[in-house]
């Protein structure tokens, strides 16, 4: 068997370490639970129904709608990378309570959803969430974009690209290039560039409101500060005490309805 040349055998080994870090490091964005994996029987609890979308490129998604007599506006809820809707039971307990009808949305490849995740499939799958609100009658103003985590990522290039009445965003990030950079100095970022949120919140003309606990041990806290320097006003910024990662909603307890009623109360009602 001929030797290859090690002036082309060493760059072809780096390009397949490289190629071979960067589809790992691509999968490991996304911690899907397929069902029957997770909490289904919430659905009865909460009251929620069952909405099937279809997204421009044909996936099929599942949803819950929750709809709480007399709300005013509507929550399109983007949630974590981890998962299901099946794991957002306090959210929707408080986003409920606060006055909001809400549509919680599984990405592809989550919960009952088809397909496989991507930055471009979880793009198309909120546009088809959000023109399925449009579609039950929700005006533009009306709705409100709420991410989690990654779905903050989702949650502000929507509304970058389509109307809304507000922006509300947990644990956000600028960019995952800047959170690999925490994680993996110098290697981090050229194996990830994608969901660069600071790009785009400039674009966002909504009233927005950005909750970060202060003791986040995965998205650093100055990079949901940075994300809230850069955007537009009126926007405000709370800083949940004692709150890491997964636990605004807990530890942030009364004072996040709170925060969630006064928001939803604050934004223009349509005419």
């Amino acid at each position: 068997m001929p030797r290859v040349p090690k002036v082309i055998g060493w760059p072809l080994l780096g390009a397949f370490s490289y190629g071979t870090m960067y589809f790992l490091v691509q999968r490991s964005i996304y911690f899907p639970f397929k069902h029957p994996q997770g909490f289904w029987q919430l659905q009865g609890q909460v009251g929620a129904q069952d909405v099937w979308l279809r997204t421009e490129d044909g996936v099929r998604l599942h949803a819950w709608w929750i709809a709480p007599a007399g709300a005013q506006v509507a929550t399109l809820f983007l949630h974590g990378n981890a998962g299901n809707v099946t794991h957002r039971g306090m959210h929707i307990q408080a986003i409920t309570a606060a006055g909001s009808a809400l549509l919680l949305v599984d990405y592809r490849g989550y919960g009952r959803s088809a397909g496989r995740p991507t930055e471009r499939g979880l793009y198309a799958d909120a546009e088809a969430a959000y023109q399925h609100l449009i579609s039950t009658n929700w005006r533009p103003e009306q709705i409100v974009l709420h991410g989690e985590s990654l779905g903050s990522a989702v949650a502000v290039d929507l509304a970058a690209r389509r109307p809304c009445g507000g922006l509300v965003l947990e644990a956000p990030f600028t960019s995952t290039r800047d959170v690999a950079a925490r994680v993996l100095p110098v290697l981090g970022p050229l194996l990830i560039w994608s969901y660069n949120s600071k790009a785009k919140i400039t674009l966002v003309r909504a009233p927005l409101l950005i909750m970060h606990g202060d003791r986040d041990e995965v998205i650093p806290f100055d990079l949901g500060r940075a994300l809230f320097e850069a955007a537009r006003e009126p926007k405000a910024f709370w800083a949940v005490p004692g709150a890491t990662h997964n636990d605004i909603v807990s530890v942030g307890g009364p004072a996040y309805h709170r925060k969630l009623r006064a928001f939803y109360q604050g934004l223009r009602r349509p005419t």
